[in-house]
């Protein structure tokens, strides 16, 4: 079973649309294994943001998501990756489909509500930041055959 982090950036947590997101992802059949709310050190964002550092725009994103609270979760499922990318929508809000978390609930670039891990290595660097290994619970819900 693929698993994938997903965080709630500020403006998600600040408009309250924590309960909506999971909501929908819990409506997909994704298992929630871990998740909690915290406010990002600047370390923790440099590292989660690496991968960006010597693009122009690295420190609006760790001033951004260090600016207020986060959900962070790591959701479980088949192809779970692909799936909450899709559910998540394109990176700038304002292109993103109807439908999608983006494109429902983001008003451009900057402040686009959601982060999702986009593939196995991303979320192998990317949960480490914010979970321990005992913190991933390992349960059935009694589903899982029909979802």
């Amino acid at each position: 079973m693929e698993r994938t982090l997903i965080l709630i950036k500020p403006d998600g947590v600040k408009r309250r649309l924590v309960g909506e997101i999971i909501g929908r992802m819990e409506r997909k059949g994704l298992k929630l294994v871990s998740a909690k709310m915290l406010v990002m050190t600047s370390s923790m964002a440099e590292k989660h943001y690496e991968i960006h550092k010597t693009k122009p725009f690295y420190r609006d994103l760790v001033k951004y998501i260090t600016s207020g609270p986060i959900f962070a979760a790591v959701l479980e499922g088949n192809n779970v990756i692909q799936v909450v990318r899709l559910m998540a929508g394109t990176t700038d809000g304002s292109k993103a489909q109807p439908g999608t978390i983006r494109g429902d609930f983001a008003t451009g670039i900057e402040r686009n509500i959601i982060h999702a891990s986009d593939s196995t290595e991303a979320y192998n660097h990317e949960y480490p930041i914010f979970f321990s290994r005992e913190e991933m619970l390992d349960f059935r819900y009694g589903d899982e055959d029909i979802v």
